[in-house]
């Protein structure tokens, strides 16, 4: 799967996972970066609001997305 930017230099990691609907809600997004539950590039990341840029490549439960 692909997130595209559309001329934004980037977005927040809990804001790409609630926009492409892989969580109901922010605060469910929250939850699931704190625990651990995403990958940035292969390396779990806990921070909510990582800038996520072109290039970046994220994993979530089933889900790869590449941000273009």
């Amino acid at each position: 799967m692909q997130f595209e930017l559309n001329g934004h230099e980037y977005i927040t990691l809990n804001n790409l996972l609630k926009a492409i609907g892989l969580v109901g809600t922010g605060g469910e997004a929250n939850i699931r970066i704190t625990n651990g539950e995403v990958r940035v590039n292969g390396i779990v990341e806990t921070q909510k609001r990582k800038k996520l840029r072109a290039g970046d490549v994220i994993e979530f439960q089933q889900a790869a997305i590449e941000i273009t």
